[in-house]
């Protein structure tokens, strides 16, 4: 196979949760360039459908946008349903839909601790049980979760003091490694990417007073931008990651390297 085909995503059909806004729009926008049909889904509906009209038009390809809270199992189901029903399989998965809290561990309350984890671990559980389900009948899918580079390690808590959200996406990782040994079997890959920085509405707060300090500590000496998530995510929901699964992309200017 020619490298150029290995990469090519035509008449793929991938689902990004949150994938209207910040790095899930990012990653959407590769992969419709590249050829893939889309379901976006999220919360708020109608930003999503708004963005998979943009897309739709600029890439040529189907996008839908569907309202979808990823801690309720019957959304889920929903999603994965309306989405077979209308674009005919499911090829790709991003579970990328994410929500953090900032207090410190010793203040942070079960209820906003339980927020955290149900989007964030129970949200990607849901979606790939729910997704996987479909891929195992195709025997073959792509599934890649977004963690992050707060999954890895600590975090002083004057720069990031979430520790649920830290905690989550530790979870996360451990559990792309886990279900990519179940689901080898079925020839679907299980990955992850870990980033680093981005300026995102998450993030913003964080940026605006820590950033020239965080800067600092990573050594290419900026944070990640509009394009830096792109290739990643095109590689593993392509054919040329066809030998990988069950490992971790860190995509972070070097941060995690110290």
């Amino acid at each position: 196979m020619r490298v150029r085909d290995l990469f090519d995503l035509t008449g793929k059909v991938a689902i990004v949760t949150g994938g209207a806004t910040g790095l899930g729009r990012q990653m959407a926008e590769a992969l419709a360039e590249m050829g893939a049909h889309l379901v976006l889904c999220s919360r708020k509906v109608e930003r999503c459908r708004r963005v998979a009209a943009e897309l739709s038009q600029q890439f040529g390809i189907t996008a839908i946008g569907l309202k979808c809270d990823v801690t309720q199992e019957g959304d889920v189901r929903a999603v994965v349903e309306q989405a077979r029903a209308e674009l005919g399989r499911i090829d790709i998965l991003v579970n990328n839909a994410g929500r953090a809290w900032a207090a410190a561990p010793e203040a942070l309350t079960l209820s906003d601790w339980q927020k955290v984890m149900d989007t964030n671990v129970t949200g990607a559980f849901l979606f790939a049980q729910a997704a996987g389900r479909v891929m195992i009948e195709q025997r073959r899918g792509k599934i890649i979760n977004v963690a992050s580079v707060a999954g890895l390690f600590g975090s002083p808590a004057e720069f990031m003091d979430a520790i649920a959200y830290n905690a989550s996406k530790g979870a996360l990782i451990a559990f792309t490694r886990d279900l990519a040994c179940k689901w080898a079997r079925y020839h679907i890959n299980v990955n992850a990417i870990a980033p680093g920085w981005f300026p995102t509405h998450m993030s913003e707060w964080v940026l605006q007073h820590h950033g020239e300090t965080i800067k600092s500590l990573i050594p290419l000496g900026r944070f990640g931008g509009p394009d830096d998530l792109k290739g990643t995510i095109v590689y593993l929901a392509s054919n040329a990651s066809d030998y990988m699964t069950g490992q971790v992309l860190i995509i972070d200017g070097g941060l995690s390297v110290w």
